[in-house]
């Protein structure tokens, strides 16, 4: 039987990009060799690590309110300096101004998982990138297959199930044309989860 790990907080980017053919986000596919997720497509993302509380960085007022709702403020700022830094080493992107990630849903890794992550996901639009968003080349090799896909297109990969929700989610704001007012929360802190609202 397998014993229960500790959840580890972590920051996954949604990058978003206009299209002629709609949205289109980023995605890369894991390695079929990888502990956690094999093969499956998902977002730029991973845990905290240490050195990501050793600065502070400036937040956009509403989404350090939100992350503010159940995380410190030293969190709040390393969980977005673990998403820039994640979104450098998985696809060797360069967000301008950290103020620019807006935090629109949480999710908890269900128990039996070899690993479990507390992940706070964080919508970025590729205007607000520095460098060319279709230059991978300074990728490491964590994720392969990088591209750009639409929502529709999207749903067509191997995904993990939190990956098809935070689709809908954004697909749902963008149908709105505003941020939603709410930050979604699945909570599998225990083996029946439930969706409940942050804030």
């Amino acid at each position: 039987m397998m014993t229960d790990v500790p959840i580890r907080d972590a920051a996954t980017v949604i990058l978003l990009r206009d299209g002629a053919e709609g949205p289109r986000v980023l995605m890369g596919q894991r390695g079929r060799s990888a502990v956690f997720m094999p093969g499956k497509f998902v977002f730029p993302g991973g845990a905290v690590d240490a050195e990501d509380f050793a600065s502070s960085v400036a937040l956009d007022v509403e989404t350090l309110r939100r992350l503010s709702a159940e995380a410190s403020p030293e969190l709040a700022s390393a969980l977005v300096t673990a998403a820039v830094r994640e979104l450098r080493e998985e696809t060797g992107l360069l967000l301008k101004e950290t103020r620019e990630a807006e935090f629109i849903f949480r999710a908890i890794t269900p128990p039996g998982r070899p690993r479990r992550f507390d992940a706070r996901f964080f919508l970025i639009k590729a205007e607000d990138i520095a460098n060319d968003p279709d230059d991978f080349s300074r990728a490491e090799d964590e994720l392969s297959l990088l591209q750009w896909v639409t929502l529709e297109g999207a749903r067509a990969f191997d995904l993990p199930f939190v990956t098809r929700v935070v689709l809908a989610e954004v697909e749902a704001a963008l149908h709105k044309n505003m941020p939603p007012d709410h930050v979604p929360f699945f909570d599998h802190r225990e083996a029946v989860g439930k969706i409940r609202a942050l804030i």
